[in-house]
């Protein structure tokens, strides 16, 4: 009897002593919040006024700062991270750049944060001043930034944190396309992130440190391939697909966490409309035992911290003007997801190229394409703000005309196709043309098929030989997402035009009220 007593002793002070050595910790995340401080529409636009009251909108830091705190007072030990993509989608970011973002970033406390591929939209010298305004670190791993005099020296791959007693390593992570997507210039050489990350692990791990989270904004396919790769990645925190991951929705993309190997992966759709918090359990090596959680929605369940909410309105005074005048009205909704414009022909995409086309074709252009990742949120119905516009149009971008021979218009279309899988922003939408594509066959090898543009009423097959007149905005035209052979000094081009989000709202004025439609000018086999 005294030895099964001391066996019982002796279990229990095994299992107290197992239970000693494992470490709980809770990230909290957000990615692509693209400077939507005020609260969204559940079209991703602004919030009309009235309807934040009434609770039909999402998001918005003033939830946020309830929200993370809650969530803090719930765990022992916690960290709070980002995705990357802080910068661009609305007037905030226009008029007060990464000020904005750094003010409210500190006030949060995030502990790190990944560049996301917008940070670099005004270039390295925005990046720069935004950085140096953080009480927190921004990182990227994938890239060489020796030869750029703004990052070099201050922009890390990786740290190391401290929480409970703890070590956490944080790598960044930075899409490896950056140069397409946005103006980094060209002192910045962008690597393979599985090379990379690894790197960064082994250094890490040589240091000691056995718990390592990589803040990724590479895309949620990407964030699976770097778990399946590597070894010794523990968490990755994704961002820049916008992926909804959820074990509860039926919208979601995958599970929270989706598991490759050891590693979990989260992500918190963007916009502020998700807190992701996954609770992880670490044993004494390092080893995740357990990992569980699920974004919280920041709906009207969440209240809204009122001196955030003052603050914000304060910015806010100088946008009032611009933002709330009324420049047109919608009879309908007009679908412009990214779920469905990255992959078809969707309303606002034929919206937006159809403007570009009626403000040139006096010119003699006859083709237009824009790219899907130009476009940033849906309208609702009724009267549009010249503020909801910019929340579709962020970018700041111009209209640029230019001469292009057919064959190049169908390898720019080839293009636009060739990343579908990914819902990447270079799938086009466009006027003036239709054409259809199959997804049977590989990237870059003829999926796009029956091309024809416009002639007269009808439409005829592109001529390859042909010389056309094209309208896109200055992005694509100076070579962004993919479109290289847009770029250059001998198409006859002028890339100063009106500003897009002009060019729409004029254009949604003289159709008032506007009526979105499809009209199968983009097909899929």
């Amino acid at each position: 009897m005294m030895m099964r007593i001391l066996s019982s002793v002796a279990a229990l002070g095994m299992t107290a002593g197992m239970a000693a050595a494992d470490y709980n910790l809770t990230i909290l995340h957000t990615n692509d919040f693209h400077s939507r401080f005020e609260p969204v529409s559940k079209y991703d636009s602004g919030c009309r006024d009235g309807d934040n009251a009434e609770g039909k909108c999402f998001g918005g830091t003033a939830r946020l700062v309830t929200a993370i705190a809650d969530a803090r007072a719930r765990s022992n030990n916690s960290i709070l991270v980002s995705g990357g993509d802080q910068f661009q989608g609305s007037l905030f970011y226009t008029y007060y750049k990464g000020k904005m973002a750094a003010e409210f970033m500190n006030k949060l406390a995030y502990d790190g944060m990944t560049v996301g591929n917008h940070e670099f939209d005004d270039g390295p010298e925005v990046l720069r001043g935004f950085m140096d305004a953080l009480d927190f670190p921004v990182l990227m791993s994938n890239a060489d930034v020796s030869a750029e005099p703004m990052l070099d020296g201050v922009l890390q791959k990786s740290t190391v944190i401290e929480r409970g007693g703890e070590k956490i390593g944080l790598i960044g992570l930075t899409p490896e396309d950056t140069h397409d997507l946005a103006s980094p210039g060209k002192n910045i050489t962008f690597g393979d992130p599985v090379a990379a990350v690894q790197a960064e692990v082994d250094r890490l791990t040589a240091e000691g440190v056995n718990k390592i989270i990589v803040l990724s904004h590479s895309g949620y396919v990407v964030d699976q391939k770097v778990a399946a790769e590597t070894t010794g990645v523990d968490v990755i925190v994704g961002g820049h697909s916008n992926s909804y991951l959820s074990n509860v929705s039926d919208r979601a993309v995958g599970p929270y966490p989706t598991m490759v190997n050891d590693t979990a992966i989260v992500q918190a759709y963007a916009y502020g409309k998700f807190l992701g918090e996954l609770n992880v359990t670490f044993d004494d090596a390092g080893n995740v035992v357990q990992a569980a959680g699920e974004p919280l929605s920041m709906d009207a369940s969440v209240a809204e911290d009122e001196a955030t909410v003052a603050r914000i309105a304060e910015l806010g005074t100088p946008l009032d003007e611009i933002r709330t005048k009324v420049v047109a009205e919608s009879a309908e909704a007009i679908n412009g997801d990214r779920a469905t414009c990255r992959i078809q022909e969707c309303q606002m995409g034929n919206l937006v190229a159809d403007a570009m086309l009626a403000r040139v074709k006096d010119q003699g252009v006859t083709v237009a394409i824009a790219n899907s990742g130009g476009i940033r949120a849906s309208l609702e119905s009724g009267q549009v703000t010249m503020g909801e516009v910019l929340s579709v149009l962020p970018f700041q971008n111009t209209l640029s005309t230019f001469e292009l021979d057919g064959a190049t218009l169908v390898a720019a279309l080839e293009n636009g196709v060739s990343q579908v899988e990914e819902v990447k922003g270079r799938f086009p939408q466009v006027a003036g043309i239709k054409f259809t594509w199959d997804a049977s066959v590989a990237a870059g090898e003829g999926r796009v098929q029956d091309v024809m543009v416009a002639d007269g009423d009808g439409y005829v097959a592109v001529d390859p030989a042909k010389t056309y007149m094209v309208v896109t905005n200055n992005y694509v035209r100076g070579g962004g997402d993919g479109y290289k052979m847009f770029a250059g000094d001998d198409k006859n081009a002028y890339d100063f035009g009106p500003d897009l989000a002009d060019v729409l709202a004029e254009y949604m004025a003289v159709n008032s009220p506007y009526t979105p439609y499809v009209d199968g000018r983009i097909a899929q086999k």
